[in-house]
């Protein structure tokens, strides 16, 4: 049996129901079907929010392993992992002989994917959403290959209750806020989010503003930009939050005292896959970080 390498590109569920899902082949070759649901008992997930997915569209059953960003919900810390999904191991995956896998986009690097391509499984790409309707495609998709339609139509509709809950009280209550998000993993310096990052989206979701303007993507954080910005709220991950030696370390950080946000002490940490993963859980997400930066 080959394996045959997949991206799930599109999907047009909203359009009366109807899910159209294109998958292509990762060399540009042939479309080749998906195998049907049944055969995909021995799941491999990679990526937080791919994995919470799985768990919330109750086929948790199926997954035999994933990587260390999938630590939602608990149960999910505790199955084998094949560690960091941008540094995948071809034998580590191999070993655990899944019949499919599903993977973030993120997954890599090419290199590992091009070993996997001959060895085996199905290996399947879900794209990284970059927004709520991102998210409720993705839901969708992995319900599709899992049959498991009519529990990623309930989770679906479900959030979609959730943000019009949060649009109503946007609506209601129009105060806005300064928000930046600092990014400090791995030891290295400290980043900032501008634009076109899921920290600005989640951000903007909330009802808030991303406080670094006229920036895309991440750039290292200095004490002028910290001024510049004049935050209300200076946001991290709590992994960055530890990394950076904790509340006090953070409040000393040069450039800080000249914010809004050190003045009044306002520096906060939400767990990274809740904040930024765009998965199940973000529009709860949003809502706690507008309560955040309300209070």
């Amino acid at each position: 049996m080959s394996l045959a390498g997949f991206s799930v590109r599109d999907w047009s569920a909203r359009l009366a129901g109807v899910a159209l899902l294109w998958v292509a082949s990762m060399a540009a070759q042939a479309a080749t079907p998906t195998p049907p649901p049944e055969r995909m008992q021995r799941i491999l997930s990679i990526g937080g929010a791919v994995t919470e997915i799985v768990y919330a569209l109750e086929q948790e059953q199926r997954l035999i392993g994933s990587d260390i960003t999938s630590y939602y919900p608990p149960d999910a810390e505790n199955m084998p992992k094949i560690g960091y999904e941008r540094s995948l191991s071809a034998e580590g995956i191999l070993a655990l002989r899944p019949d499919a896998v599903l993977a973030s986009e993120d997954a890599g690097p090419p290199a590992v994917l091009r070993q996997l391509k001959s060895a085996g499984a199905t290996w399947l790409t879900v794209p990284t959403a970059q927004d709520l309707d991102g998210v409720y495609a993705n839901i969708r998709q992995i319900g599709y290959l899992l049959g498991a339609e009519i529990q990623a139509d309930k989770l679906v509709t479900a959030m979609q209750a959730q943000q019009q809950q949060l649009e109503q009280e946007k609506a209601q209550d129009q105060r806005s806020a300064r928000v930046i998000f600092i990014l400090q993993h791995g030891g290295g310096a400290p980043m900032v989010a501008g634009s076109n990052t899921a920290a600005d989206r989640i951000i903007r979701l909330s009802g808030a503003v991303n406080a670094l303007q006229g920036v895309e993507g991440y750039k290292p954080m200095t004490p002028e930009s910290l001024a510049q910005a004049q935050p209300d709220l200076i946001l991290t991950t709590t992994l960055g939050m530890e990394q950076a030696g904790g509340i006090d370390a953070m409040r000393s950080i040069p450039g800080v005292r000249l914010t809004p946000a050190g003045r009044n002490d306002k520096i906060a940490a939400m767990d990274g896959l809740l904040l930024l993963g765009f998965g199940p859980r973000t529009v709860v997400a949003a809502k706690q970080l507008r309560q955040t930066w309300m209070e």
